[in-house]
């Protein structure tokens, strides 16, 4: 696995591909550490901001919760949790509640007990055309507790 400190100005870059993100939800940063997992799959850092770049889609870390908030979110049944936590791609049936989101939006999936976060993903219908379907994908699962970003964040946190 490769480490880089980004410089100010691939810093800057970077974000300015994330200038879509909700309002205020990304800090002042100066210099991104930048681990590659693998080939197009890193993992951004830098203090409390986190997020992981997925060939040329930049999404929160499902990890950090001051940031993923900012974000529409969507809650699932206890049975879809199985799955999304394996990668799946989630399925109008397993979905219990819709915050009002657009298509291509990144949204937070939750587990509608404790409304913790499972995973990210981008909105595959807007949520008002979703509402209306029995069954069908409506996000798919990009991020999730458990993948290889939730790993390594595992690992940087106990060094």
């Amino acid at each position: 696995m490769k480490v880089n400190i980004l410089s100010k100005t691939d810093t800057a870059l970077l974000l300015n591909e994330i200038k879509n993100w909700p309002e205020n939800s990304i800090p002042k940063i100066k210099n991104l550490k930048m681990y590659e997992i693998e080939k197009d799959k890193k993992f951004l850092l830098y203090n409390d901001f986190s997020a992981i770049k997925i060939n040329k889609i930049i999404l929160p870390f499902v990890g950090n919760q001051e940031l993923i908030n900012f974000f529409p979110y969507v809650l699932v049944d206890m049975g879809a949790i199985k799955f999304v936590c394996n990668g799946a791609n989630l399925m109008r049936p397993g979905i219990v509640h819709f915050e009002s989101f657009n298509r291509n939006d990144i949204i937070v999936i939750k587990d509608e007990e404790h409304g913790k976060p499972l995973a990210v993903g981008i909105a595959i219908e807007d949520s008002k055309t979703a509402i209306s379907l029995s069954k069908g994908y409506i996000i798919n699962n990009l991020h999730y507790v458990g993948d290889k970003f939730w790993d390594l964040y595992k690992e940087i946190r106990l060094n």
